[in-house]
């Protein structure tokens, strides 16, 4: 635990010291992420992320979402959801009006092995409608994320993944994530995983913490 601690001084000392642009500060993505069983093939999806340009200070946007699951087997999952996000960008641009987003998506998810190395997908259609001040714009994207899942033993685990954007409409790919993370394994149903993301997106080139909290919960077990 102190060597963890000694890494992230380190690094936020690095990106966070007498700097001005959002490239050069250490920010962190923090994630609350919850899937509750209703049915045998049903479940929930809710969540909850605060993005902020400094560790612990100057928010970057507030994210909210929820949706529903089906479960077509053990290796697929399709997903319908709504988001709602409040967007402030002025840290990087502040001629920027603050902005609000409502989105829907749908989600295929599919998980393989190859070679005994867990692989994940995850297709995503998503459309966008982004309110500013006095304008609209609706847009649509595909995201594709490539992951996998590796278990050192029963309580931690490291995950990898990077995450692909294509738009509709615009410039092709203006955003991509990389991120790597330590997971723990609190229990069955509780996972947290601490890591780092590497953000590109619209030219800028962000580093950021990542702290998830991942929620199971069951609500078809009798009680007895």
């Amino acid at each position: 635990m102190k060597a963890l601690l000694l890494v992230i001084a380190l690094v936020y000392g690095l990106f966070g010291y007498s700097q001005t642009s959002p490239e050069s500060k250490l920010g962190t993505w923090y994630m609350y992420d919850g899937t509750h069983k209703i049915a045998e093939k049903f479940s929930l999806k809710t969540g909850i992320q605060l993005r902020t340009y400094e560790v612990f200070d100057n928010m970057n946007l507030w994210f909210f979402y929820g949706g529903g699951n089906y479960h077509l087997n053990k290796k697929t999952t399709f997903t319908l959801a709504y988001c709602y996000l409040d967007i402030d960008r002025s840290f990087a641009i502040t001629e920027l009006p603050h902005a609000y987003e409502n989105r829907f998506y749908e989600q295929v998810g599919y998980n393989q092995s190859i070679f005994n190395l867990p692989i994940s997908h995850r297709f995503r259609l998503e459309h966008r409608i982004l309110n500013y001040k006095h304008n609209t714009d609706f847009q649509n994207r595909i995201r594709y994320r490539l992951g996998t899942k590796i278990n050192l033993n029963k309580t931690l685990f490291v995950s990898l993944n990077n995450e692909f954007f294509f738009n509709f409409k615009g410039d092709l790919s203006n955003e991509n994530r990389l991120c790597a993370n330590l997971g723990l394994n609190i229990n069955k149903n509780s996972i947290i995983q601490f890591g780092y993301l590497n953000h590109k997106i619209n030219g800028l080139n962000l580093h950021r913490l990542q702290v998830g909290i991942y929620l199971k919960t069951d609500h078809t077990k009798k009680k007895n």
